[in-house]
């Protein structure tokens, strides 16, 4: 199979999960956005539509009539040298165009790109599309946060997806936390290989680390209850001050879908009401709570509480504020991808159709370091030396980013499998909870 072969298949592939997510949605879901951050199922289905008409097909095909004018204007993200677009904290109030005419959009676009694929793309042109195709991948895993936010804010918890094979919360289940030594020293961080990657994970280059451990799981959601217990969200001394000043101004006391089950006395919907923030009204510090008094809401709907199972949607803030009690720290992202770029690449994705993070299984040799939950790091997100943003609009799609956020690493249970490596740096603002992140223990050695 040619290389043109090759890129047609991975399209149809890329393309075809797009809508197989979307197709358990009705047009109601797809039309809807619970905060400004978030965007409706039915823009990322149109956006990444648009990406591959703006930058593939009107520049590169001869003859190619461009999407209307209205739509570009629609769907257009953030790519000022591209025209302009509508606010990102209006998107819900897009009602037309409706679900079909953004699948007609869809169709008129893959026509397109099948013609573009007959004729044999330059490698110019298959680079952009292979770019396109992670692109599509991001929104992916978006529209399954995204929807997830939106769905917590309904008092019936829909279910995007009803649970496949999922562990049992038992003492067997529960590995404990061992610790992997990195002897410290120059390491290669970032590529500047031919195989794809985003302008930031580039260029290769040496950095210095000190001798450091990780911790070879992620911390559970028992241990953060053990956190949350012994006062974690009232102890001032271990939060940053923006942290501190975050946990009190939006009444923080657990992490993002947890809900106390003693919320529901009075009213068993109160606790999903808009002003709670789709979190919880949760219990001071001196009532110790155990895991049965807590449930989270998933993707296949309201669950009781797994203490093995990873912690999942904290703020970097949260993950910092852990670590210090725990007497650990965040890792940097240096210290993670020198001890991730020598395992494989393995762990619970998308393509397990779990949707939700996984304990840890006793004697695996990969340390959920892929996979499960996103793992904030200590670093902020800028500039590797040497970085230069590429010419043009497409020079916008993470340059511009690089100031007031912080680096996340390894994947979670909601990215595509083959999205994924040692060197992709992903990046949130600090305060975020909605993305599937939690945390790893790194300490000095």
């Amino acid at each position: 199979m040619n290389d043109s072969c090759n890129l047609t298949h991975r399209y149809v592939q890329v393309r075809s999960l797009t809508e197989l997510l979307a197709s358990s949605l009705s047009p109601e879901d797809q039309s809807v956005q619970s905060m400004t951050e978030a965007s409706p199922t039915k823009w990322h289905l149109a956006h990444t539509s648009w990406f591959f008409d703006t930058f593939v097909l009107t520049p590169y095909i001869t003859g190619h009539s461009p999407m209307p004018p209205s739509y570009a204007y629609l769907f257009n993200s953030y790519y000022e040298t591209a025209g302009p677009h509508y606010p990102r904290s209006l998107r819900g109030l897009i009602s037309r165009p409706g679900c079909e005419e953004v699948a007609q959009l869809r169709n008129a676009v893959d026509s397109s790109m099948a013609r573009l694929f007959e004729a044999g793309p330059t490698d110019e042109v298959a680079g952009l599309v292979e770019l396109g195709l992670h692109h599509e991948q991001q929104h992916q895993e978006l529209i399954l946060m995204d929807i997830k936010h939106a769905f917590s804010f309904n008092p019936v918890a829909p279910i995007f997806q009803e649970s496949t094979a999922v562990r049992n919360d038992t003492h067997d289940s529960l590995q404990p936390v061992g610790w992997l030594t990195h002897p410290g020293g120059e390491v290669t961080i970032g590529t500047s290989g031919n195989e794809f990657h985003f302008d930031n994970e580039g260029p290769a280059h040496r950095v210095l680390l000190q001798p450091f451990e990780l911790s070879d799981r992620l911390v559970t959601c028992g241990e953060w209850l053990d956190f949350m217990n012994d006062g974690g969200y009232e102890r001032p001394e271990l939060w940053l001050s923006d942290g501190w000043a975050n946990v009190q101004s939006n009444d923080l006391h657990s992490p993002l879908y947890w809900r106390y089950n003693a919320a529901q006395d009075e009213c068993p919907f109160e606790h999903w009401l808009p002003q709670s923030g789709a979190s919880t009204t949760s219990p001071r510090h001196t009532v110790e709570t155990s895991r049965s008094d807590w449930t989270i809401f998933t993707l296949a709907g309201e669950k009781q509480l797994n203490s093995y199972e990873p912690v999942c949607h904290i703020s970097l803030y949260e993950a910092d504020a852990y670590a210090r009690w725990s007497g650990a720290r965040l890792p940097s992202e240096f210290e993670w991808e020198a001890v991730a770029s020598q395992l494989p690449v393995q762990g619970t994705f998308m393509d397990s159709r779990v949707l939700h993070p996984q304990p840890a299984t006793h004697g695996s040799s990969s340390g959920q370091v892929y996979g499960n939950v996103w793992e904030w790091t200590s670093s902020a997100y800028s500039p590797y030396p040497g970085f230069r943003q590429p010419r043009g609009s497409i020079g916008e799609y993470n340059g511009k980013f690089m100031v007031n956020q912080y680096v996340l690493r390894g994947g979670s249970c909601v990215t595509p499998e083959g999205h994924i490596r040692s060197t992709y740096r992903n990046f949130f603002p600090a305060a975020s909870r909605w993305a599937f992140s939690g945390l790893r223990l790194a300490r000095d050695h």
